[in-house]
């Protein structure tokens, strides 16, 4: 492999499938696995072809709303295999965070669904829903019937001097239809009704990366997502390598334009690139090359692609010359871009 890992300067290279390179693929679900109620297109061919080479799967998730077992059987309808146990949610890494703080049988005012409640029970927290209860803490997770008096009740918790936890802060949700409002967003309610900011479970902050790897037993993971703000920043700062896939939120034009930090370590269309060595970008003179693309820096922070063969690879060598130094601009990453025979 060359590079120095997720965040670095030059996508990774692997001479081996990454099924056999790693021990065990934290993958994230919404973009990646699944759209919407449908799977995406190969992904349970590939998931099983990864597991018969010997990779471990584990299912990992900022939607708290959906309970593991919900969860598992959702995917085992869309021809994953799958258990309860395969799962690990922010709800899971919430109630963990609280565990860290406040005592068994806590009183928490949940803003959000049945997994947030069931992981708070696991935890050994009573979950409440108005703040008359006088809970220690507020928690927020996404759920579709959220209401404006649950939001008011964890509204007024919060100005009372409960702990505020966010099960996840991502802005948008991705779906069939597009876009639309995340738990990041649905919290600012809240905050900015109380002036107060949530602590965060979910990617990329620490506490699921951490609840994940527990749970797996994993010594060398690789986070497999579609975002590049969520799974692959949170797999940097926990030191460990990603794939982005682009199946999801994320596009070409997002990992050529990724700052330090969210960086992946691989790059795929889907899934299948978990079945398939991956090329080395090599560097020389300020070109990088990786099979036969070249790409460089110019002047003015323009960038240059040329060659031809899998788009892919031409994307790799582009993004090594974006990474190197420096910012580019997104005309320059479009105008490169315009080069892949895509």
């Amino acid at each position: 492999m060359t590079g120095p890992g997720s965040g670095g300067v030059l996508p990774h290279g692997s001479a081996r499938p990454l099924a056999e390179a790693y021990d065990v693929a934290l993958l994230d679900l919404d973009g990646v696995v699944y759209l919407g109620g449908s799977a995406v297109p190969g992904a349970a061919e590939s998931l099983a072809k990864a597991a018969a080479a010997g990779l471990r799967v584990a299912f990992v998730t900022n939607n708290s709303s959906r309970t593991p077992s919900a969860i598992a059987a959702q995917l085992t309808g869309l021809g994953v295999a799958a258990a309860a146990a395969d799962i690990v949610t922010s709800a899971q890494a919430t109630a963990r965070l609280l565990a860290e703080r406040l005592p068994p049988g806590s009183a928490v005012l949940v803003v959000g669904g049945m997994g947030l409640r069931m992981a708070l029970r696991e935890r050994g927290f009573r979950p409440v829903s108005v703040a008359a209860d006088r809970p220690a803490a507020v928690v927020q997770g996404y759920a579709p019937d959220i209401s404006y008096s649950l939001l008011a009740e964890g509204g007024l918790a919060v100005a009372a001097g409960a702990w505020f936890v966010a099960s996840n802060a991502d802005s948008t949700l991705p779906t069939t239809r597009g876009r639309q409002p995340g738990n990041g967003a649905l919290a600012q309610v809240i905050a900015t009704a109380t002036g107060r900011q949530p602590a965060v479970a979910g990617k990329p902050e620490p506490p699921l990366h951490a609840e994940a790897v527990a749970r797996t037993g994993a010594s060398r993971p690789l986070v497999v997502g579609d975002r590049l703000d969520t799974d692959i920043e949170g797999a940097a700062r926990a030191g460990a390598d990603s794939l982005l896939v682009f199946t999801g939120v994320s596009r070409p034009r997002d990992a050529v334009l990724a700052p330090p930090g969210q960086r992946p370590a691989y790059l795929a269309a889907g899934l299948a690139g978990l079945l398939e060595p991956h090329p080395a970008v090599a560097a020389a003179g300020g070109v990088f090359r990786c099979r036969g693309w070249e790409a460089a820096r110019g002047a003015g922070g323009r960038l240059r692609l040329s060659g031809h063969g899998e788009w892919l690879d031409g994307l790799r060598a582009l993004c090594a010359a974006a990474w190197s130094e420096g910012q580019v601009t997104a005309e320059a990453a479009d105008a490169a871009l315009a080069a892949l025979p895509r």
